[in-house]
């Protein structure tokens, strides 16, 4: 079995400069008043205004001196050697645009793969892998670190996402923005907060009490803060408790700089401002600026702070605190390094996501790994002889020569271009092919149900390839396969038993078709070199060790809102910032923060695959559970690899009993690689927030015995174990 992850991240942290942690820059408080102090009035308001450096929509003027073809441009100020400051999409890779920089970059896999692999190393060095990237070709910032909960699967920009669960949020989005920093490029957070669907996103005013919105996505945030210290917030363009997320005292002043503690700056989403006074509730910097009604952060917010003390001490706090996140990232003194960049090696790190991530949702009676015993296969649809495909919008990332093919969505607006369904160059076809030389591979697009199966008829296996299209500015109807592709695998599995399935989706689906197949593996949006890892997992050069970082539903009934949030009433619209004034509320306070797995289990309710679940080509086993209270709980037990051959577990422990009261919350997890027949004693600390209620004040633990198991998925317990918790109060 390759075990590429261990090999890549050692690479990184051992070979490259620009992965190696980043040094703390001397005192960036200090440095940042310093500036501040020689800044004249007309220089106060530069850094907190940027435009989008696109000549789809051009800035007033053309493009500025100094900007690059990508998501934005503030302009520095070179008398006081502060730099400009050019932003890049995005958490999957240096984006595209359209191709206007004639450049391709390495595309690491969607969000929801990354999660599957439930590995924070690995995810930190895909960040400095992106990251160095953005260097090479003259970026400082990434809008990266995606960071909310997947509340709904059918939400478009779900890929972008790293599910549905807080912990594991959080601990991998600070992994990958920890990544990106190292290489001194700025990252975000984003997008803050509740940002969980894309229809209707401009206007959409999400309900939800602060107590669920603390113990759920913003605890994501929060946990994801704290671990990456990213030098920038991006907010949302939805609204939460009737105020636009990027003019929200709640967010930006109350939960993020006064209870957090946060002292890096707020930058809006691209259109996201709807007045100056915005300022005043916490917005920072002003981005894209072309996009909004006005440029509200340049001349009126200097004329509002000639007026009015409050926007005078509100501007000198916003030009410090976008002056510190330079200073502290070292943005001045180690600024972009244009160089050729190793695309090979860059490719490497993208695979190794791409391979652990990948999970094994069915394997019937071992239909894989693909031995040599298979003399004739049959790939069948999802454009395995041409690539894999990848989400759409602002995120999408391209190689050198761009997209193998593109699946146009249609529509006529400046950004119709980077909706439709692209696909990287890295050919499943090719590479099953190269790992069965000796085998007959025929392939059938799929188009004709009654042409692919007839071609079934003397395979010996049956591999056949699904897409799900996904992309920023469009939700999904449902979770069925586009395009018949549940009718075509249907068919298929019915005239060939030893049919395998080959997911590549944004998110969770429904399989109608499920307990006919072979097998079944979620390959996601596997990135630059994922053809090559999907035949890996295939014929078990690979053991799979991805596991579910979302609830596969087995149908939208089970969901909170069967009916997404606008679904019928309001026309799809990536650009627009409200339609004729329409309303629309998402009331989140149904589940609260009971989000994916449990809501399932508050509920009841079998999903069809559950939060944490995953196979393998080996079989593992966890145990001997113990825990100890003192000023933190720690959690102890042992894993082991009890099956033929080497393979890696992902522990999960969870909270099921909180003081008498029912739950069912991760509350720790980490991977561990193992050799076939080795056991490994693991140990875990548990953050004393995630057994608590969030009151009003701040965080209380109740006393009593809280109980927790280890489990192979959040449905898949082992016998629990007791401890007594003295209870406390925690600060915000």
């Amino acid at each position: 079995m390759k075990t590429l992850s261990a090999a890549v991240i050692g690479l990184l942290w051992t070979t490259s400069s620009l992965a190696a942690p980043a040094a703390p820059a001397a005192d960036p408080d200090t440095r940042a008043a310093t500036t501040l102090a020689q800044m004249t009035p007309a220089e106060r308001t530069v850094l907190t205004q940027g435009v989008m450096a696109l000549p789809v929509l051009p800035p007033p003027g053309g493009m500025p001196a100094g900007a690059i073809p990508g998501a934005g441009f503030v302009a520095g100020l070179p008398r006081l050697g502060v730099p400009a400051l050019t932003e890049s999409d995005a958490s999957l890779g240096v984006a595209y645009v359209f191709g206007l920089r004639h450049d391709g970059a390495t595309a690491l896999p969607s969000g929801m793969a990354m999660a599957s692999t439930w590995n924070p190393d690995l995810i930190q060095a895909g960040g400095a892998m992106i990251a160095s990237e953005a260097s090479a070709k003259g970026f400082n910032v990434l809008l990266a670190g995606g960071a909310d909960l997947m509340r709904d699967p059918r939400n478009g920009r779900a890929f972008e996402y790293l599910g549905e669960d807080p912990l594991l949020t959080g601990v991998l989005a600070g992994a990958a923005i920890t990544g990106i920093q190292s290489a001194h490029v700025i990252s975000t957070a984003k997008h803050f907060a509740l940002n969980d669907q894309e229809t209707a996103r401009h206007f959409v005013d999400v309900k939800i009490s602060d107590a669920a919105a603390r113990e759920s996505d913003l605890l994501a945030f929060e946990i994801a803060i704290e671990r990456g210290r990213p030098g920038s917030i991006m907010c949302a363009y939805n609204q939460v408790g009737g105020h636009y997320a990027c003019d929200s005292d709640y967010l930006l002043n109350q939960v993020l700089k006064r209870d957090w503690g946060y002292k890096g700056f707020v930058m809006s989403d691209w259109g996201a401002v709807p007045a100056v006074s915005a300022a005043l509730d916490g917005l920072d910097q002003q981005s894209g600026a072309q996009l909004d009604p006005k440029v509200f952060l340049a001349q009126p917010l200097a004329d509002a702070a000639a007026a009015d003390p409050k926007y005078a001490a509100r501007l000198t706090d916003m030009n410090r605190r976008i002056l510190r996140s330079i200073y502290a990232v070292g943005l001045d003194t180690n600024p972009p390094a244009r160089h050729a960049i190793d695309f090979a090696a860059d490719g490497k790190v993208a695979q190794a996501v791409a391979e652990e991530g990948i999970v094994l949702l069915r394997n019937q009676d071992g239909a894989l790994p693909i031995t040599a015993q298979a003399k004739r296969i049959l790939v069948v649809g999802g454009y395995a002889d041409t690539g894999v495909i990848s989400g759409g919008g602002s995120s999408q990332v391209e190689g050198l020569g761009g997209p193998a093919a593109i699946v146009p969505l249609g529509g006529s607006g400046p950004f119709a271009g980077i909706t439709g369904e692209a696909y990287q160059r890295s050919n499943p076809l090719a590479a099953i092919r190269a790992l069965a030389p000796a085998a007959q591979v025929r392939f059938r697009d799929g188009r004709y149900i009654s042409d692919a199966v007839l071609a079934t008829r003397d395979a010996d296996v049956v591999i056949v390839f699904a897409t799900q299209g996904m992309t920023e500015g469009l939700d999904v109807p449902d979770l069925s396969l586009p395009r018949g592709q549940d009718a075509l695998i249907t068919a298929l599995a019915a005239a060939n038993p030893h049919t395998v399935v080959v997911l590549e989706t944004g998110g969770p689906v429904a399989m109608p078709w499920l307990d006919n197949t072979a097998a079944v593996l979620e390959a996601w949006y596997p990135g630059a070199r994922g053809g090559p890892a999907i035949a890996n997992v295939l014929f078990g050069q690979v053991d799979p060790s991805g596991r579910l970082p979302g609830t596969f539903p087995s149908s939208v009934d089970q969901l909170p809102r069967p009916e997404l949030p606008g679904a019928a009433t309001v026309e799809p619209n990536f650009e627009g910032r409200g339609q004729g004034g329409q309303a629309l509320v998402a009331d989140y306070d149904i589940e609260g923060s009971d989000v994916g797995y449990r809501w399932f289990a508050r509920m009841g309710r079998p999903p069809l695959f559950p939060f944490g679940f995953g196979l393998s080509y080996t079989t593992f086993d966890q145990g001997d559970l113990r825990l100890a209270a003192g000023k933190v709980i720690t959690a102890s037990f042992t894993v082991a690899d009890t099956g033929p051959r080497d393979g890696a577990d992902v522990a999960q422990l969870y909270l099921v009993d909180a003081a008498g009261k029912a739950e069912r919350r991760l509350v720790g997890f980490q991977k561990v690689a193992l050799k076939a027949g080795e056991r490994r004693a693991v140990s875990l600390t548990i953050d004393p927030r995630l057994l608590a209620d969030w009151t009003g004040a701040g965080w209380t633990v109740r006393p009593g015995t809280y109980r927790f198991a280890l489990g192979a998925s959040a449905t898949d317990l082992g016998p629990a174990v007791s401890v007594d918790v003295k209870g406390e109060k925690l600060k915000p």
